[in-house]
């Protein structure tokens, strides 16, 4: 998958599926520094992503300070070909313009990823 590099950032869009309905997602950064996967709440709205009294909250601190998330499961999130379903997120509300979410090493490890800085690639290794 080709990688966007703008802002000093790397960017790629996923495809997020919940309740049967799909969203794709631009603005995604690549960020091997976060170990959760997290999506901007904003994004995933129409999808009936929103949070509620029973979800389980988290509290990730970082370099940008500290984020408040809910954690959801989803029924799949996508890049390119790659499919993990059932998979918990962190949704959140993103405070970063022009950033649709972060994607962590939860899903970059599982999926085998490698980044392709030379071509601006999202690489899968194949097993």
């Amino acid at each position: 998958m080709k990688i966007e590099w703008k802002d000093g950032l790397l960017f790629i869009e996923i495809k997020i599926t919940f309740d049967g309905r799909s969203k794709i997602i631009k603005n995604i950064v690549i960020d091997t520094g976060a170990s959760h996967t997290l999506i901007s709440q904003d994004e995933v709205d129409e999808l009936g992503i929103r949070v509620t009294g029973d979800d389980h909250f988290i509290t990730s601190f970082g370099i940008g300070g500290e984020e408040h998330a809910f954690i959801r499961t989803i029924d799949a999130i996508e890049i390119e070909d790659y499919k993990i379903e059932n998979i918990e997120l962190d949704f959140t509300a993103f405070r970063f313009q022009g950033v649709n979410g972060l994607l962590g090493l939860d899903v970059l490890m599982a999926g085998k990823f490698n980044i392709d800085l030379d071509n601006l690639e999202l690489l899968r290794l194949q097993s």
